[in-house]
């Protein structure tokens, strides 16, 4: 290995770690990578001031084709622009949305259809979570969902914790199936020129076969439990006199304050949905589609666009950009490309040894680190790797985005949406202990994954 090699490789591996710490804001550390990666690797190692320009390109944010590409794959490399300004545009909308009440809303009215009966809101809401990650990044899933858990915890006298674990692993899951669904598959699908209806058709139907499976785990995992606890609040309020029935539990429409302003956020929602379904037919690119939604929920919002503005959570995209700057390190001094060539000589060129390789790797490390910065590495490294092997880069692809999403719910650092649901959980008083999540995490996820990989490989390799 050069010089300029091992320190890309040592910073890189020292941004992981102090991530992986958990002390600090990870935007911190990847902006120090960064940094270093600048002024140590391109500049005073290799010496080549373009590297950074080439890193940043800004130049393409200047260009129609990044925002109205039509059929033609947008070339990414560096910091993927289409990536932060899509989860930018998603974020203000899913502000927007959490205004007016339309999460709230719609948890009442999914808890009021099962008429309050706490196992079926604990298969309502797992499936309801996987739903909505779909669409949403699933750490937003997560922070409205566990918070209505939680309420609904205390209002039916459960333990919401079994119900937040199976809504953790049903968000990274269920975000696995398209490609706006969780932060690894909008880096993959936008530096690998892929569409949402891409990912439906590929990564969709093995995502949603887990996603079944996954139910019928956490089903008979919780199912005493939960009823346990439910038939003694029961017995408890019918001894006070209380009234199970469900007009006596918080109405859906008590969640909207302004009828106008929720039906104006939730068309701009299902607009959003609509663009992205469509969006390789329609050719235009992910960051315009992120871009409308933001402009049409800042009008819909008035005059308190500022307060929406201030609610961007600013260090996640800058933890993108430090960490695109971070991988780029990696790309540009040639580490990937030979771990790329590593993976095609063990393997021999077998797709079904290369598959193998890249789903459980993913789910093994996605466990033990955040599978954001594991999925923004291994991208260019499959990019090699089908040039090198002439291997077509879908399957690649999506079994990547399944390997990283569904291993991440192994563990509670796995994922963002696992950091965030626990951290509610604690914060509201009802800690997650690493034994008691990875007691259901792990065996689900390996179960989860194992059918995936089967599936995976009759797709790919038996029916090719």
């Amino acid at each position: 290995m050069t010089l300029a090699q091992i320190l890309a490789l040592v910073i890189f591996l020292a941004m992981f770690g102090v991530i992986m710490w958990g002390k600090v804001h990870r935007y911190i550390p990847a902006l120090i990578g960064a940094a270093l990666v600048i002024v140590i690797v391109f500049l005073i190692i290799m010496r080549d001031a373009r590297l950074i320009a080439e890193t940043f390109n800004f130049g393409q944010l200047g260009t129609s084709k990044f925002w109205y590409p039509g059929h033609e794959p947008i070339e990414s490399k560096g910091v993927n622009w289409q990536t932060i300004i899509f989860i930018a545009g998603m974020m203000l909308m899913v502000e927007g949305l959490a205004k007016v009440g339309f999460f709230r809303w719609m948890c009442l009215y999914v808890a009021r259809l099962v008429k309050f009966k706490v196992v079926p809101i604990l298969v309502a809401f797992t499936v309801l979570s996987g739903f909505l990650s779909m669409f949403i990044d699933s750490i937003t899933v997560m922070l409205f969902l566990a918070s209505v858990t939680i309420e609904m915890g205390r209002l039916l006298k459960f333990d919401p914790v079994p119900i937040i674990i199976a809504e953790i692993f049903a968000s990274n899951t269920g975000g696995s199936a398209t490609m706006s669904g969780d932060p690894p598959n909008i880096i993959i699908g936008t530096a690998l020129g892929l569409t949402f209806m891409d990912f439906i058709e590929n990564a969709g139907m093995i995502a949603w076969v887990g996603m079944v499976v996954a139910v019928i785990f956490f089903y008979f995992a919780f199912r005493k439990i939960l009823v346990k606890k439910s038939v003694g609040a029961e017995a408890a309020s019918n001894g006070r006199g209380g009234n199970n029935s469900p007009q006596a539990y918080p109405s859906p429409r008590e969640a909207i304050s302004n009828p106008l302003l929720f039906g104006i956020h939730t068309f701009i929602f299902l607009l959003t949905i609509v663009l992205l379904v469509t969006h390789a037919q329609s050719g235009i690119s992910v960051a315009s589609i992120g871009l409308i939604a933001a402009i049409l929920t800042l009008i819909a919002t008035g005059k308190d666009w500022l307060h929406i503005i201030k609610k961007l959570d600013w260090r996640t995209l800058l933890f993108f950009i430090g960490l695109f700057v971070t991988v780029g390190g990696l790309e540009h001094t040639g580490v990937l490309a030979a771990l790329a060539n590593y993976i095609g000589e063990i393997s021999k060129g077998s797709l079904f040894i290369i598959l193998t390789i890249i789903i459980w790797i993913s789910t093994i490390l996605s466990a033990v680190i955040d599978n954001i910065p594991f999925a923004a590495t291994m991208v260019p490294v499959i990019g090699n790797l089908a040039a090198a092997s002439a291997l077509p880069i879908g399957p690649l692809a999506y079994t990547l985005a399944l390997g990283t999403d569904i291993g991440g719910n192994a563990t509670p650092i796995g994922a963002s949406a696992n950091v965030v649901g626990t951290a509610i959980a604690e914060r509201e008083g009802y800690p997650i202990s690493w034994g008691r999540y990875c007691k259901y995490g792990i065996p689900s996820t390996v179960i989860v994954i194992a059918i995936c990989w089967a599936l995976v490989t009759l797709k790919y390799v038996l029916l090719l």
